[in-house]
């Protein structure tokens, strides 16, 4: 054979493979409304900039099972390309082929990426279209199955190293369900994608429940109950434009800082809407996402975990250009109380910040942690450390802003005094105490006032209001300032841009240990 019919063949064998498990296959994935994995792989890159290796992989199994099966490219693609003009891994598997089953071949192709993605400080994509396992490759089956755990391990190994994302777009059952365990970012398609350890048939013969795979463990689950998931999304075309606008507030890697986007919306912006947002009435609630869209660049935020743990607020925006990740408690939901799993949705982003140095901007108005036997039985203490680990450790610039309540230990886990803000200030509705004025005069009314009415209690909550005002605080030096709320995005900016360059010191030691 000549070396142009070699190219012939090489060509004809790369068509082939292109083709994935066949017309007819292809037209089901899409009759699902979902797009093949080669197709999410064009739109999730910029165009022209994606090569593919392992195009030529297929099984290795002597399996009677798998005599005779085509598996083009073996169920996976994978390869590096940009993203915004930036290098990035990513690995999209087949539903087309063996169901996107993880088999020896194409986790030996995966291995390979991930390899690549840590060698060269890149972030990774997964598109998980999978079935899971591929169990009937039985002549290989435990070394499969070993060679599957050292995936996990990985991943463990690439995080805090370069970001990693996990894109549900389709089920991802057993294996490939702990691989968006593992991942920085999670979203799911609405309807055709879902993550369990187990699917529905094994769920039964094991415990007899009968359940679907959308109720076992479909995008409305993990976003809204367990917390697994970051984002849920309508359709394959919204999860690749999602994952696209995240990464690009992250650096490629830990060793890089995030990349500052030319700014127009101008930092001394002064918005006279933000005096007309927080009620009068201390009591009465508000939508901390109004404060939020009027600080950032032109409005944008990207929410994380936006429908659980609904009492804190985690998303991602710019001031001034600069990325910055918010922590902010939602007045509009059970007064912005942080309870288990509020603090778990601020520790992991606090965390997910610190280790891609971006910077923390804390929005304050918290009246302190939930109290009472159900979560003392969750373990509130617990998670509420964990919290408290997460803001005391992080050594990225960190601003603190006092918008109303900063109560008890809430204002302590949203980066108080002690916790090395670089920029604390305080608007002039702020109220910095132990605990909020009605709670002290209860505690009074048992004890010292039992007899007094209640004209005689609101003039002490009246009383101890002006007492916990933060221009006590001020004048103590216990804060920075007190601002004009038009002045908060322009003091975020000049607090960013002076402490660009901040170097935290601590005690040598291999690593905390995380009251998880």
């Amino acid at each position: 054979m000549s070396l142009k019919e070699m190219v012939e063949d090489l060509q004809r064998r790369r068509a082939k493979a292109m083709e994935m498990g066949g017309p007819e296959k292809v037209a089901r994935q899409h009759e699902r409304g979902k797009l093949t994995c080669r197709e999410r792989i064009d739109r999730l890159f910029d165009k022209g900039a994606f090569l593919e290796f392992g195009i030529h992989a297929t099984h290795q199994s002597s399996s009677p099972q798998m005599e005779g099966k085509v598996t083009p490219a073996d169920g996976l693609v994978t390869g590096t390309g940009k993203i915004d003009g930036r290098w990035v891994a990513a690995g999209a598997y087949d539903f087309t082929v063996l169901g996107g089953s993880i088999g020896q071949v194409n986790e030996t192709k995966m291995k390979r990426l991930r390899e690549l993605a840590l060698r060269e400080r890149i972030p990774i994509v997964w598109l998980i279209d999978s079935a899971g396992a591929r169990i009937h490759e039985t002549s290989g089956f435990a070394a499969g199955f070993a060679a599957t755990g050292g995936l996990f391990f990985e991943q463990v190994i690439l995080s805090g190293v370069v970001p990693q994302v996990c894109a549900m777009v389709g089920p991802g059952a057993a294996g490939t369900a702990y691989i968006p365990g593992l991942a920085d970012f999670v979203p799911m398609v609405k309807g055709t994608s879902s993550m369990a350890l187990a699917g529905p048939p094994l769920v039964k013969a094991v415990t007899g429940e009968e359940i679907t795979e959308e109720d076992l463990g479909g995008s409305k689950v993990h976003t809204e109950v367990s917390g697994v998931a970051d984002l849920e999304v309508a359709d394959d075309e919204e999860c690749l434009r999602v994952i696209r606008e995240y990464l690009s507030y992250f650096p490629s890697s830990c060793d890089e800082r995030p990349p500052v986007q030319e700014c127009t919306d101008p930092i001394d912006r002064m918005d006279d809407e933000l005096l007309a947002i927080v009620p009068d009435n201390p009591r009465k609630p508000y939508n901390m996402y109004k404060v939020i869209e009027k600080i950032v660049d032109h409005g944008r935020i990207f929410d994380i975990k936006p429908k659980w743990a609904r009492t804190m607020i985690t998303c991602l925006a710019r001031i001034g250009g600069r990325a910055v990740g918010i922590v902010a408690n939602q007045p509009n939901a059970m007064a912005g109380i942080i309870d288990v799993n509020s603090a778990d949705k601020a520790a992991r982003f606090v965390s997910l910040c610190d280790a891609f140095n971006i910077p923390l901007v804390f929005l304050m108005d918290v009246p302190g942690f939930m109290v009472g036997s159900k979560v003392e039985r969750e373990g509130i203490i617990r998670h509420g450390a964990k919290m408290l680990h997460m803001v005391a450790a992080a050594t990225v610039p960190k601003c603190t802003i006092v918008i109303r309540k900063a109560y008890g230990a809430g204002y302590y886990v949203m980066c108080g005094a002690a916790y090395e803000p670089d920029l604390l200030v305080a608007w002039p509705t702020a109220e910095i105490s132990v605990m909020g004025p009605e709670g002290m005069v209860n505690i009074l009314a048992r004890r010292d006032l039992a007899d007094a009415d209640d004209a005689t209690k609101q003039a002490m909550v009246d009383q101890i209001r002006d007492m916990i005002n933060p221009y006590l605080s001020a004048g103590a030096a216990f804060i920075d300032d007190v601002i004009d709320p038009r002045e908060t995005r322009m003091r975020i900016a000049h607090a960013l841009a002076f402490s660009e360059k901040k170097e935290v010191y601590r005690p040598r030691k291999k690593h905390g240990v995380v009251p998880v």
